[in-house]
């Protein structure tokens, strides 16, 4: 019978995460950063907190609505952090998130979590998940992922629409959506939208006429972002094929346009 055991587990577990993130720097831009930032910390840190207890004052927090508490235990089964890899729980935890808080704020403070929950359930209905009863499902996939994109307006789900919409199999080919969709996330920092788009851009599609320049800053913002990252190598081949054929003053008046606007995606 846990009574007052219970609520001793959450306050000293809860406890020490809140401890810990007022000794962290403050640099999580979202409530799905700040989850990462708090595992990160309590990842070998200590603080007096099992993994155990941990995983049981989330699941308390859970049980009482909290999001977060959701979104950091859906990752955790996820991937098979902390506990043992889950899909049907990670899915059920991303599903609750979703189910619950659908008509959320769209700039609401866990607004990125809500939209990202339905990123990953629209990816297990991509996929399939048999263990859940979940058959492979691509217009309910779509159906999810744009209301991430439209409704919350998330860059990762609108990139994610722009890359359906290059694809005759998905939504269609229709290169102008794609673009459309791709510059929704790249104004929001999305380096990989940032890199498409200005790829787009550069070479030219059916209903836009070719914006060397404009394209090829887009590129330049994209390359210097995903420096060190896995992106690096397929950015780097687009910019490199660009260049190869773009006029010296194009290049140089892209870099100009590049730095101009660098500073806006400095917190991205």
């Amino acid at each position: 019978m846990r009574i007052m055991g219970e609520h001793s587990l959450i306050s000293v577990a809860m406890g020490a995460v809140f401890a810990l993130a007022m000794l962290a720097p403050v640099q999580a831009q979202t409530a799905a950063d700040a989850a990462l930032d708090m595992a990160k910390m309590l990842d070998g840190a200590g603080g007096g907190v099992s993994g155990d207890d941990l995983v049981a004052a989330l699941e308390d927090a859970a049980a009482a609505g909290q999001p977060m508490a959701m979104w950091q235990l859906g990752t955790m089964y996820e991937n098979g952090e902390g506990v043992a890899r889950d899909p049907v729980k990670a899915f059920g935890y991303f599903a609750q998130i979703a189910n619950q808080h659908a008509d959320a704020a769209p700039k609401g403070v866990e607004s990125d979590i809500v939209a990202q929950s339905f990123v990953k359930i629209g990816d297990y209905f991509r996929d399939g998940l048999p263990d859940a009863g979940i058959k492979a499902d691509a217009d309910r996939s779509h159906a999810l992922l744009l209301h991430a994109a439209t409704y919350f307006g998330d860059a990762d789900a609108q990139y994610r629409v722009g890359l359906l919409y290059l694809d005759e199999n998905e939504l269609g080919l229709n290169p102008l959506q794609s673009a459309r969709w791709f510059s929704l996330a790249a104004r929001k920092g999305h380096a990989a939208a940032q890199a498409h788009l200005g790829d787009l851009l550069f070479h030219g599609v059916a209903g836009l006429v070719p914006q060397q320049v404009e394209g090829l800053m887009w590129l330049s913002l994209a390359q210097a972002r995903v420096a060190g990252t896995a992106d690096e190598a397929w950015v780097n081949t687009m910019v490199s094929k660009a260049m190869a054929v773009a006029t010296p003053e194009q290049r140089a008046e892209a870099a100009s346009l590049a730095s101009s606007v660098a500073p806006q995606f400095a917190s991205f």
